[in-house]
């Protein structure tokens, strides 16, 4: 069975508080949408500002291969809006549950259901395409539910959405009333669901299992409040899980972590490191006993291979780990240390891990070469001189001093930010003498306070499309950077390094 993926990253995921889109980040994420392979984009809610609706119609006109809807509340004015956008197709709304008729609405039942039928009719003689969503679904009266969708279905109404608006639904009562729908109304039913009590995914999966076609979803899991079903988890859940009958999807899977990164980015809403499918944490291993399973066979501790969704594995060394995975992440160096050296450096890193100490490849490369007696196993980038100054009126400037395999090197230049300078300057020596640049930034705060700590991690490419990542805790976010920089650059020079070396031999 082929699930349609409505995807609202655009409208419901906007509403993520702290967010707000200009046009042109609209239109970019839509077209990021559309390469995923979603079926259909909700683009934004055309009434609510002359920039929304500027943004809608912009999508509208991309085109785009995806259907293009906007929202629009049960008034002539948002579908009219809606038109003047350039759409074809509304997603209009009415609240249907007591206390949302009592309290934001103060309509009656059949008022609200006379404003759903007016609105469907005119919507439809407008020459759209109409889905018509039940808002507060999940707490509406059941009988009361399925006489609206009967109701709008007899009006014209294209699709039925059954949203559970503050997350309240249990995958069992979900399906009970997707059946409703289905019976009430033989029309394409989609769910909406809100992640509150965390079952976002789990209710759209049961829906659909109940029947209906379509699921509305965000990239991310973005939304109001604790927000909405992640399209990322819900894709790959109806594709690798096992069910009575097989369901597919448009989404190219491989495309899934590029997407949710583009969308953090431009959002600026972190994804947390422990989420499913595209957290950074999913396929990552540092318990020994979890690396050797993985080693052995990446099913015993992996449901799904990273490459699928666009990702890699990783292994982190520290107090969990175990010496197959030391072993395993030296010999991506090209670095085989006997068992009795290899249980020495695997000592030296749990020691550092019990003292709180986070490793890197740099320092286990450094652990390696002083048991190993190997002298090439070292930093070949040290960080020597820095300075930098700001304030109101002057560009920052930014002044650093490397040492790059015995050789002192200066670098200045200036940024729109103290950061910004500081790693141009860092770049502009490793650009022209190891051919290094930075292909990604990334800044995390992980503690509150005026002592607060902020993580910093920088991705690096070298002239060869060679990649290497490195991350750095600290209080200042400058230092900390540079140091993340030059950690990365570090990591890129010795792997290429003994790469060349182990290849001579």
């Amino acid at each position: 069975m082929k699930v349609r993926i409505f995807d609202t990253t655009l409208r419901d995921g906007e509403q993520t508080p702290g967010v707000a889109l200009t046009p042109d980040q609209k239109l970019a994420i839509a077209q990021k949408l559309d390469e995923l392979g979603v079926d259909a984009i909700e683009a934004g809610f055309p009434i609510i500002s002359s920039g929304e609706k500027a943004a809608v119609k912009q999508i509208a006109h991309a085109g785009l291969k995806a259907e293009i809807c906007g929202l629009a509340r049960t008034e002539r004015k948002d579908i009219d809006a809606a038109v003047e956008a350039g759409l074809d197709y509304i997603h209009t709304f009415i609240a249907t549950s007591d206390i949302h008729l009592k309290y934001k609405l103060s309509l009656s039942r059949e008022q609200a259901l006379a404003k759903a039928v007016e609105s469907v009719q005119y919507a439809k003689s407008r020459g759209l395409q109409v889905e018509f969503s039940a808002e507060d679904a999940t707490r509406t009266d059941r009988e009361f539910l399925r006489k609206v969708f009967k109701a709008v279905t007899e009006a014209g109404a294209d699709r039925i959405d059954i949203p559970d608006t503050v997350g309240y639904s249990t995958p069992q009562y979900i399906a009970a009333i997707t059946k409703d729908a289905v019976e009430a109304t033989h029309l394409p039913v989609s769910v909406h669901c809100h992640n509150d009590f965390g079952l976002a995914v789990a209710n759209a999966i049961s829906a659909v299992q109940a029947g209906a076609q379509c699921a509305h979803v965000t990239i991310n899991g973005i939304g109001e409040r604790a927000g909405n079903a992640s399209l990322e988890e819900f894709v790959m859940a109806l594709q690798c899980l096992q069910f009575d009958k097989k369901f597919e999807t448009n989404i190219n899977t491989k495309l899934l972590y590029e997407t949710s990164r583009y969308v953090s980015k431009v959002a600026g809403v972190q994804v947390q490191p422990n989420k499913a499918i595209v957290g950074e944490n999913a396929f990552g291993h540092e318990s020994g006993i979890h690396t050797h399973g993985v080693l052995s066979n990446p099913l015993t501790y992996e449901p799904i291979s990273p490459e699928l969704v666009g990702r890699t594995r990783w292994f982190q060394v520290g107090k969990h780990a175990g010496a197959h995975g030391i072993s395993a992440m030296l010999e991506e160096y090209g670095i085989k240390p006997s068992r009795e050296q290899t249980h020495e450096i695997l000592e030296r890193v749990k020691k550092l891990g019990d003292q709180g100490k986070h490793v890197t490849d740099v320092e286990l490369l450094s652990i390696t070469g002083e048991v190993m007696h190997q002298e090439g196993l070292r930093r070949l980038v040290h960080l020597t001189g820095f300075s930098v100054s700001t304030g109101i009126g002057n560009m920052p400037y930014a002044f650093v001093k490397l040492n790059i395999e015995g050789k002192d090197f200066i670098g200045t230049d200036y940024g729109v930010g103290p950061v910004d300078a500081s790693i141009n300057a860092v770049q502009k020596i490793t650009g022209e003498i190891s051919k290094v640049r930075i292909k990604e930034y990334k800044l995390d705060s992980i503690s509150g306070g005026s002592e607060a700590l902020c993580e910093v991690t920088i991705k690096v490419e070298d002239a060869y499309g060679n990649q290497a990542s490195a991350r750095s805790i600290g209080e200042d976010i400058v230092i900390t950077s540079v140091q993340a920089m030059i950690d990365g650059i570090n990591r890129i020079m010795l792997k290429k390094i003994l790469k060349q070396k182990n290849m001579g031999q």
